[in-house]
């Protein structure tokens, strides 16, 4: 059993250009988040253009899911973005994407968009990000808990409509092996705020994909001063048949 909830605020901006699809189909599922970088509506479109085109290729395609596949998508949404972008606006997004089929999973990203897999309950993976303050932490600078509202962190080295080819990040893992996986995706807006080990207690406490988003934004919220940025984020639960059963 799949179950998947979303969430999505403007923050302290005056619009949101942060985008989250979802398809679910009887047997598989997909979920694409993507923050839009540009202003004055030029994001927006950036971060949706992309995350759409991801959605419907994933519902209409008779594929499996691997990695030229994906590679592909990820193309073609690159694509998208540039056909859209004017001289005034360079449009462009960060965008991480799962999706759920064949007994498995396949994650991508390109940007500083996240997911997160938790097993059991426990972080066992998270995305790297493709910034100049993820390059600090590979060099030694900084370490990894230091990223959040570094100086350079806003500092994208990778995203989609940045050039005419994309290199997005891919993994994969069973997922319907007798154990609870959950997933977190989310823009930087909302990572920046929630703490790795808050997410796993948070995720503790939660009974479906929406209460633990619920719990992670009542957090975010508390610690925001008005001048945040957008955030958003999309939970899935991968729930094993016997403890859908006791439900």
């Amino acid at each position: 059993m799949v179950e998947v909830a979303s969430y999505s605020d403007k923050g302290g901006r005056d619009y949101n250009e942060d985008s989250v699809a979802v398809f679910e189909g009887e047997d598989r599922v997909c979920v694409i988040v993507a923050d839009g970088l540009g202003g004055h509506g030029g994001g927006k479109t950036a971060s949706e253009t992309a995350s759409g085109l991801m959605a419907r290729a994933f519902a209409n395609s008779p594929d499996p899911v691997d990695e030229q596949w994906l590679n592909e998508i990820f193309d073609s949404a690159n694509q998208a973005v540039l056909y859209h972008q004017t001289a005034r606006c360079r449009m462009k997004t960060t965008c991480v994407a799962l999706f759920i089929r064949d007994g498995g999973a396949w994650w991508a990203h390109a940007g500083d968009s996240r997911l997160y897999h938790f097993v059991e309950g426990a972080l066992e993976f998270c995305t790297m990000d493709h910034s100049v303050s993820q390059m600090a932490v590979l060099s030694g600078e900084i370490t990894r808990a230091q990223i959040r509202f570094h100086e350079d962190r806003n500092k994208v080295l990778r995203a989609l409509g940045a050039d005419e080819d994309i290199k997005a990040d891919i993994d994969y893992a069973p997922v319907f092996d007798g154990r609870f996986h959950a997933f977190l995706l989310c823009s930087d807006g909302f990572w920046e705020y929630v703490l790795e080990g808050e997410m796993e207690i948070d995720l503790s406490k939660a009974q479906t994909p929406g209460e633990w988003i619920g719990y992670m934004t009542e957090r975010l919220e508390k610690k925001v001063s008005g001048k945040n940025d957008n955030y958003t984020a999309a939970a899935v639960f991968v729930i094993p048949d016997e403890i859908d059963d006791g439900r």
